[in-house]
């Protein structure tokens, strides 16, 4: 088990991009370091949901041109990619199989559940090598 450290700062960022979403899915990119027992975010890439207008309630979608861009930003600011956040309205913090299903191994995946327009529970999971299931990671908030 790997523990991904965010700060406040990004915790609060991932917090109102969902609630700001609400009733629909936000998502993003995690910039960050690779740590000693870990990773570190550094910084966030908010995308705008891609899924369509009916789906955006319990789908996203990160378009392959965002990802691009974000490889760029990375690259310009010396981090790597390390993860992917999302949340889940009126639905547990926890992956769903469509989740499974699009989700690659080594990525970090934050989920937060936004119930009622209000965030709450915020977990980090990672894809299996062998693709069966997400295993919980350790989430850090640091100030």
């Amino acid at each position: 088990m790997t523990v991904l450290n965010l700060t406040e700062k990004t915790e609060k960022q991932i917090r109102r991009a969902g609630a700001e979403a609400y009733p629909d899915e936000c998502c993003g990119i995690l910039l960050g370091t690779e740590d000693g027992d870990g990773h570190v975010v550094r910084s966030l890439r908010p995308v705008v949901n891609a899924r369509e207008s009916g789906e955006q309630y319990h789908r996203f979608l990160i378009t392959a041109e965002e990802m691009m861009q974000a490889e760029l930003e990375a690259r310009r600011l010396g981090l790597d990619i390390i993860g992917f956040y999302h949340s889940h309205p009126d639905h547990p913090a926890a992956p769903s199989a469509y989740d499974r299903d699009h989700a690659l191994p080594f990525y970090h995946y934050v989920i937060l559940r936004v119930a009622n327009g209000r965030p709450e529970d915020m977990t980090d999971w990672r894809l299996r090598l062998s693709r069966e299931a997400f295993d919980a990671e350790n989430l850090k908030i640091e100030p």
